[in-house]
């Protein structure tokens, strides 16, 4: 047997009580992510990125465990929900125009201090002014820098369109304008080399594009290394108590943690480990994550049909935004439809030991995005439901 066919006679026999649709985690498979990220990361802390979670008795989970401090949250909402749910220190990743939610932050001396909002823009220092009203609490700032790799003077990048900040001179000057400004005070540095961490090096069957990533990462992270550690000198001229410089991705811990200049690191996908994460050469993982869909029609030989299936990851559409089935071995989807809203055909020889009301289990090709389809995670330790906790959507809250 396979160690993959293990894992498929453990999670059916977890799950043997529950009927398909239905989402796991395999705890064996997280926390043994969650130590492989803490070796990488070589003694920095590594804030956990909760869009890559969405649960909160995982968050709790992970957290407690050496090498893990603090959240990077996804939307203010959310931020200010984590604060009040007892987690004491939040970045907010994202610029927000939550008006509502920034006048509760500015009048709440315990959120205040527990949530770090994200800025890249004065404008946005005029919104959560013009939103504080009464509230006078100092708002605790983070200031992102753009993290692309431009060349042939700027004429090609390569990397996310995140910040407008990309010089030490211009991060300098937005801290100026915050440091200027009452009621504001900055705290950190943020950035996320997503073109780093989030692009796999070693594409299945491109040999040749393998080798152009390879070499567009090893010039990225020289040219940024540089460059972050003249944006953190140049901030803490202006700031000497700077608390934190937050870089890095599941994709990039080891040689983001090498940088004198960062003092911790985000990291969330690598918990999970989804299909997106398959494709590196510095690192690997147990996926931990899968959802299961049941069987409930055989079209005929080769081919069974399950339940829905059709939850695609975000970003530019493409094959690899697919969720994949990964387990009995061997299936695939039917070309002409996909994994489908309301029906997946998959075909293989596999199809044939199939049963109607059997499980397939997936991998979604993202990590949190999973939660979003599932009220709750069922927990697996051996072949065992051990607990079944909620996800973000199971609490009532969807916050994009």
């Amino acid at each position: 047997m396979t160690a993959r066919a293990a894992d498929r006679a453990r999670y059916d026999r977890a799950t043997a009580h529950l009927d398909a649709p239905v989402a796991i985690v395999d705890l064996d498979a997280f926390d043994a992510n969650a130590d492989d990220l803490v070796r990488r990361a070589g003694g920095k802390p590594i804030r956990v990125a909760s869009k890559s979670v969405r649960c909160r008795a995982l968050l709790e989970r992970v957290l407690t465990r050496d090498g893990f401090r603090g959240i990077m949250s996804f939307t203010l909402a959310e931020s200010l929900w984590l604060a009040r749910s007892g987690f004491d220190d939040v970045l907010l990743a994202y610029p927000s125009a939550d008006r509502a939610g920034y006048a509760e932050l500015a009048a709440d001396p315990k959120l205040a201090a527990a949530v770090t909002v994200m800025v890249d823009d004065v404008a946005q220092l005029d919104l959560i002014d013009a939103a504080r009203g009464d509230g006078r609490e100092v708002v605790r700032v983070c200031l992102e820098l753009d993290t692309s790799l431009r060349l042939l003077g700027g004429r090609v990048r390569v990397g996310a369109r995140r910040s407008p900040l990309h010089s030490p001179a211009e991060v300098a000057e937005l801290a100026r304008a915050v440091a200027r400004r009452p009621g504001f005070r900055v705290v950190g540095i943020m950035a996320y080399e997503g073109h780093i961490a989030g692009v796999g090096d070693a594409i299945a069957g491109r040999p040749l594009r393998s080798r152009a990533v390879r070499l567009m990462q090893a010039a990225a992270r020289r040219e940024l290394a540089e460059r972050r550690a003249a944006v953190v000198r140049a901030v803490r001229a202006v700031v000497p108590e700077l608390e934190f410089v937050n870089g890095g991705g599941t994709g990039s811990v080891q040689h983001t943690a090498a940088e004198d200049a960062v003092t911790e690191i985000a990291a969330g996908s690598g918990l999970y480990v989804p299909r997106l994460f398959d494709n590196y050469t510095s690192f690997s993982g147990r996926p931990a994550a899968l959802f299961a869909q049941p069987v409930v029609r055989r079209p005929g030989v080769g081919v069974v049909t399950v339940l829905g299936g059709g939850y695609p990851a975000s970003g530019a559409a493409g094959r690899d935004r697919l969720p994949v089935p990964y387990l009995p071995e061997g299936l695939r989807y039917d070309p002409q439809e996909g994994p489908g809203e309301v029906q997946t055909p998959l075909l293989g020889s596999a199809a044939d030991d199939l049963l109607i009301g059997d499980k397939v289990w997936f991998r979604h090709a993202k990590a949190g995005e999973l939660c979003e389809r599932f009220d709750v995670l069922h927990l697996v330790a051996g072949d065992a439901v051990t607990h079944t906790v909620p996800t973000y959507r199971g609490e009532g809250r969807t916050f994009l």
